[in-house]
Parts: C-alpha cells; structure tokens; sequence
C-alpha cells in the first residue's frame, strides 16, 4: 500500500457544527486550489469521524419548509440550523450518531464520484452488517436503507450528503448509532415523506458503544476503499 493509500483520520469526539464546517471548508479550499494550480502545498486526504450537539443542515437544493420548527421551538430543543453548500435536503445530526466526513481527492484514489458515492453506501451496508443488520440501497434515494422494497416498512439507517467539485468532496455521512429518533419527528428526513429513520439501537433493542461501532467502521472503510486511516491529532 502506498502512501497515497494513507487518510489521516480526525476523531475530536462531540464538536460544534460550525467548528467542523469551517475545518472542512479549509481542507476543501486548500485542496482544490492546489488542483487548479493557484497555490502549492499538502493534498493529503482527509477523515473526520465525529459526533455534533442537536443540529439540523439544509442542502443547497433543499426546501426550508421540510424543517418543521420555528426558531423558538429550535431553541427550546437546544437545536441549531445551517443553510450549507453540499447536495440534499433536511437532515439531522445530535449525539449517538457517527457522522463521517471525507475531504479526500478523488482522482488520487481513483475513484469516480459514482464509484466514491458507491463506496461510501458499501462500508456503510457492511459496517451494520457486522450487527446482523441487512442494509441496501434504495433507487431514486441517497443514504442506506433497512427494508428498501417494502414502501410501509422502508426505513434509513445512514443518510448521506457531500459536496464534490472538481472531484475535490467535502460533507459526507451519518450513521444512525444510538440517536434519539424523536428529533427526525420535527423534519421531513431529505424531503421525503412516508420515509421512516431507524437507527442501530433501535434495531438490536440495545445501545452499542459509539467507540466499537467507529473500530468496526474504521475496518469497514480501510477494506472498501482499499486504504490505511492514520490517526491523527486535532489542533486546538
């Protein structure tokens, strides 16, 4: 395995949204302006694998109607809201859930983005599948579902949203763990209605330790991708 097989991998633990945003943005920016040429420096690829406070995020294509609470309420459920730059609708992020984001260039692990997108749906089937989870893909709909074929049964289990240009990703996915599901109930998960959430503990009866479920995921994402994560410090 090569060097350019290395991710350095980031695991801060509980993190405000906006303190991961902007450490992406940075990456993002550093790393697509030196594959246009306009500077020089590192273009290592980049894991974060966190969890964040109550928040709710909204992709540049999504509709501001599919969150169901006025900014009081937002505050009463200590809950904050982002309008950001990665494709998708509504979704949520809060504590018990692992949320992953790969500030990677593709072409140094030559990958298309369908085969990038691909790759993210296949650790994440096969992360819950070490739980005796049976996950798939659900046509016309991004994220990995439980029961995909059954419209009345059908529920997500990751949800995921990026933003690439110039094959350069930012955002990324979140894996439902032991998220309290209730905050789904005040949005229309990625605009679609008729679409349950369910999550890990959910499906077992029993939490799982977020520390065993990031190994397992950790494993799951070196073998589909083919690559070393190489645990880094985060700077204060």
């Amino acid at each position: 395995m090569t060097e350019t097989n290395n991710i350095l991998l980031y695991q801060p633990g509980l993190t405000e949204y906006k303190k991961a945003w902007n450490l992406q943005k940075e990456l993002f920016t550093t790393n697509f302006n030196i594959k246009t040429g306009k500077t020089n420096g590192d273009t290592s690829n980049h894991l974060f694998l966190l969890e964040h406070p109550h928040v709710y995020t909204l992709g540049n294509s999504g509709d501001k109607n599919n969150l169901l609470l006025s900014d009081e309420m937002l505050n009463k459920k200590k809950a904050s809201f982002f309008k950001i730059e990665r494709g998708g609708d509504i979704t949520y992020h809060g504590p018990g859930q692992l949320v992953g984001y790969p500030v990677f260039d593709l072409d140094k692990l030559h990958l298309s983005i369908k085969e990038f997108v691909y790759n993210i749906e296949e650790m994440l089937i096969a992360t819950v599948a070490q739980y005796g989870i049976v996950a798939e893909r659900l046509e016309g709909a991004t994220g990995v579902w439980l029961d995909p074929h059954h419209p009345q049964k059908a529920r997500k289990i990751a949800a995921i949203g990026m933003k690439i240009s110039k094959k350069i990703s930012m955002h990324g996915f979140a894996l439902n763990v032991n998220t309290n599901l209730d905050y789904f109930d005040y949005i229309i998960p990625c605009g679609l209605k008729n679409k349950g959430v369910t999550s890990i503990k959910k499906e077992l009866g029993n939490e799982v330790p977020l520390n065993e479920i990031t190994a397992v995921l950790r494993h799951a994402f070196e073998k589909v991708f083919g690559v070393k994560l190489i645990l880094e410090e985060m700077n204060a």
